[in-house]
């Protein structure tokens, strides 16, 4: 299985020159000697073997002081985000792993591929834990508006939706090829998708793909809105897809709105340089258009995650107007920080999809303005859906089954609630398990291990939360549907 990874060279990326030119991927928590073979869990077919030998590598890296050269050299412990770096250096990274190098918490600047294990060079004055890699260094800086990156030097990316935006950000499709190299988009065909992969991907039918990509033909911006966990996310980005027939990452931006976020970010306006001075830049949404309007022939989507959070009239500003779909091309104004002489419109190829979550009290629906120029698409939990019952069946784990049936049941409570209703139903997508979460050979095969400890971690650190949050002010009420959760996925 290909992992993918965030990784800083250096605090701000300062060794960013330096481990480019040499192709190598070090890491420097200290020098606790050579690590490469301790506690192992290669060929481990135990969870909770693999458990005690993590323990086992975290214990040599709190006792420095031994006689055995094989004991840790460093003068200091590393604190738990070191351990975890270190362990995942070099017994959960693999070769062909994808690492994207960042510089701060929102600036990507290179990717590249692992093509060694993990090595130790005493020869070094620091950063002794190495691996090779190919690295690309990125021509220009791509900084992300929607996915902030972990501070810490090593971060496993685990969901699906933030590699996707990494690799858009990157160029890169990462997908293997016959000699273990990255192609980038430039480098070769995207891979194909149409509306029967849809289908097979996504817990609706053909009438629901049948009208929504129609809405979006006409109306060429639309919104997707429901609970959590109905997937609107996934839903986009694959409606995306079957409407243009390809995974081609460079004809899709995704952003996040939140409150702060302003029509600066979005359109344009003036940002701060490392001078002390401010430059017009151009935002995410100007350079989309840009790019759309020199590929003509083909079409291209903007998904905007989070809607809703954002002031839409401050965000958008004259825009409300030129994305209607009668004022595309034909309609043109002049943008508020563009030259006067200047005008600017929104290419008839852009199709905008954003994502709203129906189940967040802190935020106002949306106005009018805005929802008369998008078409409104209503989301619903699918878990009565056949071909979701045939994925809840293929798992063959009666607890999940159990649970699933239980929170069907707490749905209708839910939706019966004056206080909720059924924008606050608990969706499908909380029991679909990415990639990431099903497959990880560092693990082995104890594959009831696995998907036990899944499932616990989704009623303990997800719905529990959830329905602490829906019932704030009944708080024996939301304890009592917990542990409702907590009893269906216990063994019989």
């Amino acid at each position: 299985m290909r992992r993918y990874w965030l990784y800083s060279p250096g605090q701000n990326a300062s060794r960013w020159d330096e481990f480019c030119s040499e192709g190598t991927l070090p890491i420097d928590f200290g020098d606790f000697g050579d690590l490469t073979t301790a506690a192992s869990p290669k060929g481990t077919e135990s969870r909770k073997e693999y458990d005690r030998l993590r323990a086992k590598f975290y214990a040599l890296l709190d006792h420095p002081s031994s006689d055995s050269s094989d004991q840790p050299r460093s003068d200091d412990s590393p604190g738990p985000p070191g351990k975890l770096a270190l362990w995942q250096f070099h017994h959960v990274m693999n070769v062909g792993d994808v690492i994207f190098a960042k510089k701060g918490t929102k600036t990507l600047i290179g990717w590249g591929v692992v093509t060694s294990d993990a090595t130790y060079d005493s020869t070094v004055d620091d950063f002794r834990y190495r691996r090779t890699i190919t690295w690309h260094r990125l021509d220009q800086e791509q900084t992300s508006t929607e996915y902030h990156f972990p501070q810490k030097t090593l971060t496993l990316i685990s969901d699906d939706s933030k590699v996707q935006i990494c690799k858009e950000l990157t160029r890169c499709e990462c997908e293997p090829t016959p000699d273990s190299n990255l192609t980038t988009a430039e480098d070769s065909s995207s891979t194909s998708y149409n509306p029967e992969a849809f289908l097979n991907e996504v817990y609706v039918d053909e009438d629901f793909y049948t009208k929504v990509s129609g809405l979006l033909r006409r109306k060429k911006n639309i919104i997707l809105a429901g609970p959590p966990g109905v997937g609107k996310t996934f839903t986009a980005r694959r409606l995306a897809w079957a409407m243009m027939e390809s995974q081609d990452p460079k004809r899709i931006k995704m952003v996040q709105f939140h409150q702060s976020y302003s029509y600066e970010d979005f359109v344009m306006g003036y940002r701060p340089t490392p001078d002390g001075g401010f430059r017009l830049q151009k935002g995410p949404f100007v350079h989309f258009c840009e790019t759309a309007r020199k590929d003509t022939d083909r079409d291209f989507f903007l998904l905007i995650d989070e809607i809703n959070r954002g002031n839409i009239s401050k965000i958008f500003g004259e825009l409300l107007l030129l994305i209607e779909a009668d004022k595309r091309e034909n309609t043109k104004v002049s943008l508020m920080y563009g030259d006067a002489d200047e005008s600017f419109s929104v290419p008839s190829n852009l199709y905008i999809i954003g994502m709203m979550n129906t189940a967040d009290r802190s935020l106002a629906f949306i106005d009018y303005a805005l929802r008369r120029r998008f078409g409104h698409v209503e989301m619903a939990p699918r878990l009565d859906d056949h071909k979701f019952g045939e994925y809840i069946e293929s798992q063959n784990f009666e607890q999940l089954e159990r649970l699933v049936d239980e929170v069907k049941k707490l749905n209708q409570e839910i939706t019966d609630d004056p206080n909720l209703g059924k924008g606050y139903a608990i969706g499908h997508s909380f029991f679909c398990r990415s990639d990431a979460s099903t497959t990880d050979t560092s693990r082995g095969n104890n594959e009831d291990d696995d998907i036990e400890g899944w499932i616990v971690s989704i009623v303990e650190d997800e719905l529990v939360p959830l329905l602490h949050e829906y019932w704030f002010d009944d708080p024996k009420k939301a304890e009592e549907a917990s542990e409702r959760l907590r009893a269906a996925i216990k063994d019989s």
